[in-house]
């Protein structure tokens, strides 16, 4: 049975984008929007979708978490045996794009994607919520499990084996957890506007600089 979604359709009734309006850098002109983007308190504000590809050429999207970002790139954590670490080792190339669907925008990042190194994502694990530790030690991210008896019992052993005292020792980052950073070729802002004509942006590396294009919508 198909379901007709055509009758859902929003009409972006928001201030334009123009070339004047952008900095210069790339990154500069995401900080601005992140602010702004900030200030709606949404939920999960760090939300964004990375875009991979297999060794078998197959596409694969999926919601992460982006913990940082600064001029060399977006950088994210996850399970090293995921099915996203191993599209990367295969292809080490990502796409990120960040959805403020409350303000009619949304960041596109392309570019190459390298492992974070071990003081960088030390860092990071110590930063996390014990609960957090723990979970990463209990899951096979990526790997078939039989039910969610087999999932709390791999939790329930983890916590046995380190405690749950957000007090007690520090527990040790997996050796198969770490970090990557989603390079920047290319970044594209795009500014929701009435009747599907779009504001768009991109900027592309040319050299130690960056060109600014307006794309059609």
């Amino acid at each position: 049975m198909t379901r007709d979604l055509s009758d859902l359709r929003e009409s972006y009734q928001r201030a334009g984008l123009r070339r004047a309006d952008l900095a210069a850098d790339p990154v500069t002109q995401f900080e601005s929007w992140w602010d702004a983007w900030r200030r709606t308190d949404p939920y999960d504000a760090a939300a964004c979708v990375l875009a991979t590809v297999g060794a078998d050429g197959q596409p694969s999207a999926r919601y992460v978490l982006c913990r940082s970002f600064d001029a060399d790139g977006f950088v994210l954590y996850t399970n090293q045996h995921s099915r996203k670490a191993a599209d990367l080792a295969a292809n080490p190339r990502g796409a990120l794009v960040f959805g403020w669907l409350e303000l009619a925008r949304q960041v596109r990042i392309e570019g190459p994607v390298e492992v974070v190194d071990d003081a960088t994502a030390d860092a990071y694990w110590a930063s996390r919520p014990r609960g957090s530790q723990i979970g990463a030690w209990a899951s096979a991210q990526s790997e078939p499990v039989a039910d969610r008896a087999v999932l709390d019992r791999q939790q329930a052993e983890a916590e046995a084996r380190y405690g749950t005292d957000p007090a007690g020792e520090p527990i040790p980052r997996p050796a198969h957890w770490g970090g990557y950073r989603v390079g920047i070729d290319r970044m594209e802002f795009w500014q929701g506007q009435p009747d599907r004509l779009h504001d768009r942006f991109e900027y592309r590396r040319q050299g130690g600089a960056w060109e600014i294009t307006r794309l059609s919508p």
